[in-house]
């Protein structure tokens, strides 16, 4: 039986130019739930049956947080929730109950054919997910839906400190060491950090207690030469690759306007999108 993958995305504000390629490329992936928990009441062009919204202000997110975890949690900005992510599913397990794996994302992303990089093989083998060689992934990181992997989190000695400062210390990813670990250091090189997910990660896998997975499997920044073809995103007309994350891309992208309905093949430029 095919594995069950839900990706849960805490989303407050309006929805930016952008969304509609997220919401077109879920459409496309329709054995996977994306579940989008906002006060957003905006309605969603097009939206397919897979993506799931779920009606919560932040201020609820933050009782509900501090409910299951036994402390006041500071949650006080939107992007603060980032730090939270690898907690999603010890703090929301009524919404995961149900699927084997459960994942963090992000709505900047057009999503290329996830079943073909998660497949059964990998979803047997491994606890935890990553789409990047280096560093746990906060755009995409599937983790299986058991209590080891839900409390892992627990285990770095800041975890109190991440969740009740106001500061955000990137904690479900590296701890802002990206360029670090890009050219080759390890997560152990720098002992004085905060211990993010990727050092509790990559601890517990040398310790035997869990199966991790890192490859690069997506394309980031913005090298241009992207297609997404009918639910594919091609890199060079040759790579393909499971996912395109916008995060620098949305930046310099002119003109930024939602465009409705969305074609089944558009390219990415440096600077624009030309739809086809």
């Amino acid at each position: 039986m095919e594995k069950t993958i839900a990706i849960l995305t805490c989303w407050y504000g309006p929805y930016p130019w952008y969304f509609p390629l997220f919401i077109h490329s879920c459409s496309y992936n329709p054995t996977v739930d994306f579940i989008l928990i906002t006060d957003n009441k905006e309605i969603i062009y097009n939206k397919p049956e897979n993506v799931i919204v779920i009606d919560e202000t932040l201020d609820e997110i933050k009782r509900i947080a501090s409910d299951k975890l036994g402390f006041t949690v500071n949650i006080d900005y939107p992007y603060k929730l980032c730090d939270f992510k690898p907690a999603y599913g010890y703090i929301f397990p009524e919404i995961i109950e149900k699927y084997d794996f459960w994942g963090i994302g992000d709505i900047d992303i057009v999503y290329g054919r996830i079943r073909e990089f998660m497949n059964k093989e990998l979803l047997n083998e491994y606890d935890i997910i990553s789409s990047r060689h280096d560093y746990i992934t906060g755009s995409f990181c599937l983790f299986r839906n058991c209590e080891k992997v839900n409390t892992l989190f627990m285990q770095s000695r800041d975890y109190l400190q991440v969740f009740t400062s106001p500061q955000h210390y990137c904690f479900d990813e590296c701890n802002f060491l990206f360029e670090y670990l890009k050219h080759g250091a390890s997560i152990f090189d720098f002992p004085d950090h905060i211990q993010s997910m990727t050092y509790l990660v990559k601890n517990a896998e040398q310790a035997g207690r869990l199966k991790a997975f890192f490859d690069y499997i997506i394309v980031e920044g913005n090298p241009g030469k992207i297609c997404w073809d009918n639910g594919h995103v091609i890199f060079k007309e040759t790579f393909e690759a499971m996912l395109y994350h916008l995060v620098v891309f949305k930046k310099g992208c002119k003109p930024r306007k939602k465009l409705l309905p969305l074609p089944n093949v558009f390219h990415f430029t440096p600077k624009t999108i030309h739809y086809k």
